[in-house]
């Protein structure tokens, strides 16, 4: 079998999905073909693959009877021929709606972030792939400006910083980022100093990415529609403001919420959702001084543009439309970073996250 691209689709099911979908992608037009599918999961909504590419894990999104429980995270073994995913075991991931993934560097742990509880857990990984019992739970305390979505914490991602030593929780509810130093021998999120870097009142920041040059990163913020370049300090884990800029064009006048972003493998573009305005923000990164200027908008060609994803090679973006029902995929212009629709639309019911895995011969 010659090497090839799998694209793992978690959704909401709660409008006909059935779990986890997998499709081949291909290299050449952007096009995915399905493969197969894990059902019977409760709103598998966020993933990530461990660095080994042997297993894979999924939040599953529910909020519980109360705002402390609910929330889980799956572990899945991927099989190395033909991508298929076995369920291997759920763990608790001792809060509500746990909404975000991740795998650390080195393959030893998870992370997830807990929505409705402001929370952030770290559950070991076994030999098996399998999870263990969480050894770090984190609640978040406090409040910021927004009278409806601001009354407390709600962690909205966790990721592992790029040289392993940090973590980094952007929460919606406290316009902060809260950074945590990694112990990967005791399985702890222990304080930093600094303790956070603090985003402008009613920002509500959600998803957030560091800079292939290890440099740079970016959050974007779903309540005021702007993403903020920050410069990183590995030594101490802390992030200097450099520019805050809006996602959004000047002549919008409705209502829009930030999603996701990512950058270019290449280093030279970042990309932010806009759901409203149902569009992808395309910023030129000065790769001297980390700051963004505006490029344009692309339109997603469907609704409310959860997540999105760009291949390895940086030649195509794929975005998920989940309100439309549909995942989209765009050409990357490598010389201005500009999106040129492919004509290649799969249909998925609310599809979330995207993540791309190459399965080797």
């Amino acid at each position: 079998m010659a090497e090839q691209r799998l694209v793992y689709v978690g959704t909401y099911t709660q409008r006909g999905s059935e779990g986890i979908y997998i499709y081949r992608f291909d290299p050449d037009t952007g096009a995915l073909h399905p493969v197969s599918k894990a059902a019977g999961l409760d709103n598998p909504s966020f993933l990530d693959i461990h660095p080994t590419r042997r297993y894979l894990y999924a939040v599953n999104e529910v909020r519980g009877k109360g705002r402390t429980d609910g929330g889980a995270v799956s572990a899945f073994a991927i099989d190395p021929k033909t991508g298929d995913l076995t369920f291997l075991n759920r763990q608790s991931a001792h809060g509500a709606s746990t909404c975000h993934v991740s795998v650390e560097q080195t393959g030893r742990f998870v992370l997830a972030a807990n929505y409705s509880s402001g929370s952030v857990v770290m559950l070991p990984i076994q030999e098996d792939g399998q999870l263990g019992e969480a050894t770090a739970l984190v609640q978040h305390e406090g409040s910021s400006v927004d009278p409806r979505r601001q009354k407390g914490p709600h962690a909205h991602s966790i990721t592992p910083g790029p040289f392993n030593r940090f973590a980094f929780a952007a929460d919606l509810g406290l316009d902060k980022i809260i950074i945590y130093r990694l112990d990967l021998d005791e399985g702890k999120l222990l304080p930093n100093d600094p303790p956070w870097a603090r985003i402008h009142p009613g920002a509500g920041p959600r998803h957030f990415t560091f800079h292939p040059n290890r440099r740079y990163a970016y959050v974007i913020n779903e309540l005021d529609n702007t993403m903020v370049a920050f410069k990183y300090d590995k030594a101490r884990g802390a992030l200097e403001e450099l520019q805050s800029i809006t996602t959004l064009p000047g002549d919008f006048k409705g209502t829009s919420y930030c999603a996701d972003v990512h950058v270019s493998p290449s280093g030279k573009f970042l990309y932010g959702s806009n759901r409203g305005h149902n569009s992808i923000a395309i910023f030129a990164i000065d790769e001297a001084t980390g700051t963004l200027t505006p490029v344009g908008h692309e339109p997603t060609q469907g609704d409310h543009p959860r997540n999105f994803m760009i291949d390895p090679t940086g030649a195509f973006l794929l975005v998920a439309n989940q309100n439309a029902d549909n995942i989209v995929a765009f050409r990357i212009d490598p010389a201005t970073g500009l999106l040129q629709p492919t004509g290649h639309i799969t249909n998925v019911s609310m599809p979330v996250c995207l993540k791309m895995m190459t399965l080797s011969a």
